[in-house]
């Protein structure tokens, strides 16, 4: 400390020749330490470390006299650890005064030192980075330093009873066998400590009382975690470039492997409560109603490049500040805990799931509003497609779905109540909110995640209860060994199909001539059915006289082939990891006496499929949309039960398939009923695609659109059939 009778104690420390000194220290220790070998510890370094020449400076730093000195230390500090090339954080005559120096980080925001401060910590931390075991020596071990002192650091009972076992407001429950410390941990002395100043940071543990404690009133838990704490401070920063600095410091921090440091980050810091409160605080800042149209749109923010300007903005909308933000800081989140060690990334995400997601986001998915619902929705979609990692992603899919993983019953529809809203949402009087619900539906399918896919239909299919297996006659066996599966119906003698022709059927077509020409090894009868069978069953579902495709270029199943070839590629990639089973489940292991309940999530999409001629053009779009990205799920049971027109199916079950029989059977008894049924059915397909300038109402508008986006939806189904196939017979 300065001596109270210097005169020049208020001069600034710019008028003195301490940073000129400081400079030239510097100068001679790097020279020093390129004259000599590598790891070689010279005089001047020497000198340093046992005379505690950075103690001395911290001193002077922490009482900044002269004024401006914390400044000139810090600059010291870091640039004293960047340009030393030798290890100097593990000596202890270093470690200590930055720890100490850690601790007047932060303190206070938007003191002239901030800019000092963010570069000297995260100098700190990238040291921590490239040698992941010094962070030990920056856990502070409080509860063995109190020991040490002969001061018991047993807490009364009473204590425990009356906080739930110390339990810290990360609603993580901190037993009194964990405040044992790690070993290893470089023991601070009471008396170096100075007590915080970060109380809207600090625990619920402050207010703890300790037995026998005379000279502390409080208990923190087992290890304090400056640098952290140092950083999370500096997060509020008004200034930007300073909290995104503290970000980045935070990043490098939870990617450090050291398992005592993860429990620490999430134990013993509020970074769980920063980032949760965060992201609640952004949320509800948002408008309570925004176009979802703006929340699909709006540009995708890196989180370290939040610098959004209204003014040069012209495509600005209300709450597009507060909407860049909050997605800003979701993103954040996300990649914090992607880049996070293990432990500490199922902590951070689980508190997002329990203190965000179902604390903010889901009673805004819950409420009954319809513009609320709307927005709400639109944000669950928003952040849907905009996760990436995995652990945030298995938090969301169990807050969305929850962790059932049994067969569902009808009487257990609403066992979470979220997932059987949503799933309600997707059959909404709302057209908006059911089209938006279908599109996060459509999102999640295409998630890495095998729990989606299985909650929401697998589960239900994993007995082939939707089949009813027949012993087969000598007749049976005589069809089977001419190419067709038992009990299955000829779609060429089905009263519905008595209009196909030979010119209809695409025996020949060049895209199905590829199919694999029986071998040894796969001979044609092995079971599955022939592919052109169960191509041109989709391909003739819709009658001659619903079809408009025909007369109108560029609509013919080439562009389906292509894409369904890239999609099943893509989902094949994302499946590898989760071993699906190569072939069904043999039906004498099934258990085909079960009830067959094909699950909420498929029985709203039935539904709605079933009504296809009579629902909106965009509806239909969406509710097709998500058929098909189920149906190019390469799982057996799957493609069984939504690609194969002749499954089986068990007495009151329905397939796919058998669904759009019955609106086939629907819509050939009303085309009889609707004057110059074709000639409207090409008009509204050319004004569809474009090809014609919008005119008069047409009358029945909604029924020629629904059988326009039906005779489409075969095709993509016959073209996903072909190419699954294709890949499954390919060695």
């Amino acid at each position: 400390m300065c001596p109270p009778e210097n005169k020049d104690d208020k001069a600034p420390v710019t008028d003195t020749n301490i940073p000129s000194h400081l400079e030239q220290m510097l100068d001679i220790l790097v020279q020093e330490e390129n004259e000599r070998e590598s790891g070689e510890t010279g005089p001047c370094m020497e000198y340093l470390l046992h005379h505690k020449i950075l103690e001395t400076l911290y001193t002077l730093g922490k009482a900044d006299c002269p004024p401006g000195m914390k400044q000139q230390v810090l600059i010291f500090y870091t640039k004293l650890l960047g340009r030393i090339r030798q290890p100097l954080l593990p000596h202890i005559n270093v470690h200590r005064p930055v720890q100490k120096l850690i601790r007047l980080c932060g303190e206070v925001l938007a003191t002239p030192t901030e800019n000092e401060e963010i570069q000297f910590l995260c100098i700190v931390c990238a040291k921590l980075k490239q040698d992941p075991y010094l962070v030990n020596f920056f856990l502070e071990n409080k509860m063995k330093s109190l020991a040490s002192k002969g001061v018991p650091s047993v807490i009364s009972e009473d204590t425990l009873k009356g906080q739930d076992s110390l339990s810290t407001d990360t609603g993580q429950s901190q037993h009194p066998e964990e405040l044992s410390g790690a070993t290893g941990m470089e023991q601070t002395e009471l008396e170096d400590e100075p007590p915080h100043q970060m109380d809207h940071l600090s625990t619920s543990l402050d207010n703890l009382s300790v037995t026998s404690l005379p000279e502390a009133s409080v208990v923190r838990p087992n290890q304090d975690y400056n640098l952290v704490n140092s950083l999370l401070n500096l997060t509020r920063s008004p200034d930007g470039r300073i909290a995104v600095k503290a970000c980045e410091g935070l990043m490098l921090l939870v990617s450090l492997p050291e398992p005592a440091a993860a429990k620490c980050l999430t134990q013993s810091t509020c970074l769980c409560e920063l980032l949760t409160d965060r992201l609640a605080s952004l949320y509800k800042a948002l408008p309570q109603s925004v176009d979802p149209l703006d929340i699909e749109t709006v540009e995708a923010i890196n989180w370290g490049l939040d610098s959004y300007s209204h003014k040069e903005d012209a495509s600005a909308f209300p709450g597009k500040r507060a909407l860049i933000s909050f997605l800003s800081w979701f993103d954040y989140c996300d990649q914090l805990i992607k880049e996070a060690q293990k432990t500490a990334a199922v902590a951070l995400a689980k508190a997002v799931h329990e203190r965000f997601f179902i604390g903010v986001m889901e009673p805004q998915l819950m409420q009954t509003s319809e513009m609320g619902i709307l927005t709400s929705t639109a944000l669950l979609h928003r952040i849907v497609r905009q996760v990436t990692s995995d652990v945030l992603l298995q938090e969301m899919v169990f807050f969305i779905l929850g962790e059932q993983r049994e067969p569902e019953t009808v009487a257990e529809i609403s066992r979470h109540p979220l997932r059987h809203r949503l799933i309600e949402h997707c059959d909404h009087i709302s057209d908006e909110i059911s089209i938006m619900t279908l599109r996060m539906f459509e999102h999640l399918l295409q998630k890495p995640n095998e729990h989606i896919l299985y909650n929401l239909v697998l589960r239900n299919l994993e007995e082939r209860n939707y089949t009813e297996c027949k012993p087969l006659c000598p007749e049976d066996k005589d069809v089977v060994e001419n190419g067709l599966i038992a009990g299955a119906v000829d779609l060429e003698e089905d009263p519905l199909f008595t209009d196909i022709s030979p010119e209809n059927t695409l025996p020949n077509q060049e895209w199905l001539s590829s199919s694999p020409p029986a071998t040894p090894d796969h001979p044609k009868n092995d079971g599955k059915t022939e592919v052109h069978k169960i191509v041109n069953s989709f391909l003739c579902l819709v009658p001659d006289d619903a079809k408009s495709s025909y007369h109108v270029e560029g609509t013919g199943y080439d562009t389906y082939l292509r894409d369904a070839h890239r999609q099943f590629r893509d989902y094949c990639a994302i499946c590898l990891r989760w071993e699906w089973p190569g072939s069904p489940k043999a039906l004498e292991k099934c258990n085909l006496e079960a009830a067959f309940f094909e699950g909420h999530f498929l029985k709203v999409l039935f539904d709605r499929m079933g009504r296809i001629l009579d629902q909106p053009y965009d509806v239909n779009l969406q509710v097709t949309s998500v058929l098909s990205r189920l149906s190019l799920f390469p799982h057996p049971h799957i493609h069984e039960y939504l690609l194969d027109p002749y499954v089986n199916l068990a007495p009151g079950c329905r397939s796919l398939f058998s669904v759009i029989v019955r609106v086939v059977g629907d819509l050939m008894l009303r085309i009889q009923r609707i004057q110059d049924f074709t000639p409207k059915l090409l008009l509204v397909r050319k004004r569809l695609l474009g090809l014609e300038p919008e005119g008069p109402l047409i009358d029945h508008i909604t029924l020629l659109e629904g059988v326009i986006v039906l005779e489409e939806f075969c095709k993509e189904l016959a073209a996903i059939a072909f190419v699954k196939y294709h890949a499954s017979s390919t060695p």
